[in-house]
């Protein structure tokens, strides 16, 4: 599924006057790609990715797909804290898309054990949430919007909240599991390593109002694994990307910065 985002604007009121979030986006994002968006804090990030998953509309611009698949289904998010019921165990956790189209009981159930399986959390269907960790849990949302079988999956800072170690194994998971079928992916990040680990091309936001600055191909090889991370080309596309990068957020500390 190809997206394309022509001047993509976003305005919140905020009192008496308007905060401006999008300044007039224009992006394209390949089918099956794996895109990553970075910026400084504030940026918009987050606002451009739910327009495109229809969770909020943008005050102008458009936001276009292009492919076979147009459903309800077509779009599916991974949050940064997992959002799962915690009233529910793992496996009803994983089909709620499918529940919310009606879908039949057995259906349903095969698809959210054979998607647990995938992210190698069969084993926990029947535990809460309560008793996962971390990075359990995002694999359970992550398991959740494969099993909804969108052609587009938004991920928004997916590993912000853990820890070092964990991150680094679920970066290396979720390249697994897309290179399976190679669904179109668009991450948001802070992290400049994790976006060259998983991305094709990463495009870089400007401080607010957020436009994009730049679209950066990562030029370093695939399968990617944590060893790629020693790879001369892995060095100097972070640096690129930090080089396009720093200005943005130096202005954004300047914009948050008191007034004396």
């Amino acid at each position: 599924m190809r997206i394309l985002i022509h001047n993509l604007t976003k305005e919140f009121a905020q009192g008496e006057s308007t905060l401006r979030a999008l300044g007039g986006v224009n992006l394209e994002v390949r089918d099956r790609e794996f895109f990553g968006v970075i910026g400084p804090t504030g940026c918009g990030k987050t606002t451009l990715l739910h327009i495109i998953a229809g969770l909020d509309t943008a005050t102008n611009g458009s936001v276009e797909f292009v492919g076979e698949k147009k459903t309800q289904a077509m779009v599916s998010m991974v949050f940064q804290d997992s959002a799962l019921m915690p009233w529910r165990n793992v496996e009803d956790n994983v089909p709620l898309g499918m529940e919310f189209r009606k879908e039949s009981a057995p259906i349903y159930k095969r698809a959210a054990r054979f998607f647990l399986e995938v992210v190698h959390l069969l084993d926990f269907s029947t535990a809460r949430t309560h008793e996962l960790s971390g990075g359990m849990k995002q694999k359970v949302a992550i398991a959740r919007a494969l099993a909804n079988d969108p052609e587009v999956i938004v991920m928004d800072e997916p590993f912000a909240s853990l820890d070092a170690q964990t991150r680094l194994i679920l970066r290396e998971e979720l390249l697994r599991i897309w290179e399976r079928d190679k669904k179109t992916v668009i991450l948001v990040t802070h992290n400049i390593e994790e976006a060259v680990m998983l991305c094709d091309r990463i495009a870089v936001m400007s401080a607010s109002p957020g436009v994009v600055k730049c679209v950066l191909p990562v030029e370093v090889r695939r399968p990617r694994t944590i060893r790629s991370m020693s790879d001369p080309d892995f060095a100097r596309c972070v640096d690129k990307i930090w080089e396009m990068l720093r200005d943005e957020v130096d202005r954004t500390m300047r914009q948050n910065r008191p007034s004396p």
